[in-house]
C-alpha cells in the first residue's frame, strides 16, 4: 500500500497561481495613483507613490500565496471600517483578522464583492487627508 504523501512548506493548493491571479487583477484594475512595492510570483503588493503617512508612502494593499491558501489584504477596511457594513456573510467568513481574506478557489461572486469594496476602499484612501 502506498504511503500517503503529506504536503510541503513549498507545495501550495492546486488553485492557488489562479486565484492568485484574479486577485492580482483586482488590485491592478484600481492601482491609479498607487505603485507596485513587490512584484514577484505569489507576492503582489502597492502602496502610495507619494508620501501621505508621517513622511512615508502608505502600505495599502497585496496578494499573497501561502502554504494553504491566498491571501488578499485590503488596509482601507482596516483604515475605513464602515465600508464592511454591508459585506455579504459569504465574504465576511473569508475575513481573517481586521483587513485580509483567504481564498483556496476562485469565487466569482465573491470576487466581485471584493472587486467592489477595493475601489471603494482605494477611493477613500485617495481622498483621506493623513496627518
Amino acid at each position: 500500500m502506498p504511503s500517503a504523501r503529506k504536503k510541503t512548506s513549498a507545495q501550495q493548493p492546486p488553485n492557488a497561481a489562479a486565484v492568485f491571479s484574479v486577485l492580482r487583477q483586482i488590485l491592478e484594475k484600481h492601482k491609479n495613483g498607487l505603485v507596485a512595492k513587490v512584484d514577484e510570483p505569489g507576492n503582489y503588493g502597492l502602496e502610495t507613490k507619494a508620501p501621505v503617512y508621517r513622511g512615508r508612502p502608505l502600505w495599502i494593499a497585496a496578494v499573497q500565496t501561502k502554504k494553504n491558501y491566498v491571501s488578499f489584504h485590503l488596509t482601507p477596511i482596516y483604515m475605513f471600517p464602515d465600508l464592511l457594513k454591508d459585506l455579504t456573510p459569504a465574504l465576511k467568513k473569508r475575513k481573517q483578522g481586521k483587513g485580509c481574506f483567504n481564498f483556496t478557489a476562485i469565487e466569482p461572486a465573491l470576487f466581485e464583492e471584493l472587486d467592489r469594496l477595493t475601489e471603494a476602499g482605494f477611493s477613500r484612501v485617495r481622498n483621506a487627508k493623513f496627518p
